[in-house]
């Protein structure tokens, strides 16, 4: 094999390295995680302004939200401080988690339908468990980078 070609192979090997590695930032970018009492999950945030200030705030510190059932169908609690909202009316489902008049975060283990600024998904829970673990009683949110 000629010179050329072995830099030209390193080149794109480099590149691809280089591509996979900043892949992989992104989605960290895109996630973070949730513990609810013990468990933790993972969530993948949507792309607003929302995320992106939420995003700088968890750069400072986890955020804890004490949370209690409303409707047998979520968990909400104060957050603390506002982020800016992009409300729309959806339907909610297990694993949603959204901003709700600014300032509150609510966590669904079951289906609802309003007007929410949605912040991210539980990735790695079915409908089941989030029913164990959220059904009954208040819970303590904690919110962190990934």
């Amino acid at each position: 094999m000629s010179l050329f070609k072995k830099i030209t192979l390193i080149i794109i090997i480099l590149s691809l390295i280089a591509l996979s590695a900043a892949s992989a930032k992104d989605m960290d970018d895109n996630m973070i995680k949730i513990k609810v009492n013990d468990d933790v999950f993972d969530v993948e945030l949507e792309n607003n302004s929302a995320t992106q200030e939420l995003l700088k705030a968890l750069e400072k510190s986890n955020v804890t939200v004490n949370a209690t059932d409303y409707g047998n169908f979520e968990k909400v609690g104060d957050l603390g401080f506002s982020l800016p909202t992009n409300d729309e009316n959806f339907n909610t489902s297990p694993g949603d988690i959204v901003l709700y008049q600014g300032n509150q975060i609510s966590l669904f283990y079951d289906s609802h339908s309003w007007s929410y600024t949605k912040i991210g998904k539980i990735q790695n829970a079915d409908s089941n468990q989030l029913k164990d673990i959220l059904g009954t009683g208040d819970v303590v949110l904690e919110l962190s980078l990934k």
